[in-house]
């Protein structure tokens, strides 16, 4: 219990320090079409409170010309990460160009990777997970997710993940894989929730680990690589790898390394569907 409330201590004192901070987005590609942002872990997108530290607000702040005051949230967000995924995230500039990205990632024309760690040691180099999930009707007050066999499962739609195996190692002393993750469809919470059936919690997910991984700073799941083929422009916009540096982090074998020939492995699998 003493652990617990240790944990939960250091992980409050880190947000507050992160929230009095508040750096400002970086900012990955910019033309005169898009934004291509990258964004925090634990930072929520838009908010109806003008006032809270949010991606709308700091962009407000970052670049005023650019915000709309026509849109409810001043931005378009044609797409969006979890508050507590960190990643790239692609900001239209202009309502062509988020028709355009809307009808990327709703038609499945936009390729998304991410990376993460999770708990323990898969079973496979390379998994192919095509499992349908929708809402827990369990939970009423927040949007919580589970795969369709489930009794409480509503509303369930298709879901395909595909995972690669980068690295196995220990994460503050457990065992522990890095993972390059291709997500086929986008559903809320999909990476999560699949990779919980899989009995592999990302570290750090509190919802998804019933609410008992609460020693990590940080949920570790990052949007790592974004390619968008569009006519209006080509985006293909990756950012850095935010684990490089984690000292409870410790690599032992290396199975596959970020690069070309790794993405390569995801698209063979999406395309045997």
């Amino acid at each position: 219990m003493k652990t617990f409330f240790c944990s939960l201590f250091e992980c409050v004192c880190r947000n507050i320090l992160s929230y009095f901070l508040k750096k400002k987005i970086k900012i990955l590609h910019q033309s005169n079409n898009f934004l291509l942002i990258s964004k925090d872990y634990d930072m929520k997108i838009n908010s109806d409170n003008p006032n809270e530290f949010t991606v709308q607000t700091q962009l407000r702040k970052q670049y005023p010309l650019l915000a709309n005051d026509s849109l409810f949230h001043e931005f378009y967000f044609p797409h969006r990460l979890d508050f507590a995924t960190s990643g790239v995230m692609c900001i239209p500039i202009h309502k062509k160009a988020c028709q355009m990205a809307s009808e990327a990632f709703s038609g499945k024309q936009a390729k998304k990777y991410y990376i993460g760690l999770a708990r323990g040691l898969f079973s496979n180099e390379l998994i192919d997970l095509d499992i349908p999930i929708g809402e827990d009707s369990r939970y009423k007050n927040i949007h919580k997710m589970c795969t369709y066999q489930s009794e409480f499962c509503t509303k369930s739609r298709n879901a395909r993940t595909i995972f690669l195996v980068l690295e196995e190692g220990l994460y503050d002393c457990y065992p522990a894989t890095k993972i390059l993750i291709r997500p086929v469809t986008g559903r809320r919470h999909q990476i999560r929730v699949h990779c919980s059936y899989l009995g592999h919690t990302i570290i750090g997910d509190y919802t998804y680990s019933n609410r008992k991984d609460v020693s990590p700073f940080r949920m570790y799941l990052h949007a790592f690589r974004l390619v968008l083929p569009l006519s209006l422009e080509h985006i293909d916009v990756q950012s850095c790898d935010p684990f490089l540096t984690d000292d409870k982090w410790h690599s032992f074998t290396l199975f596959n390394e970020i690069n070309e020939q790794a993405f390569k492995k995801l698209e063979i699998c999406v395309k045997q569907e």
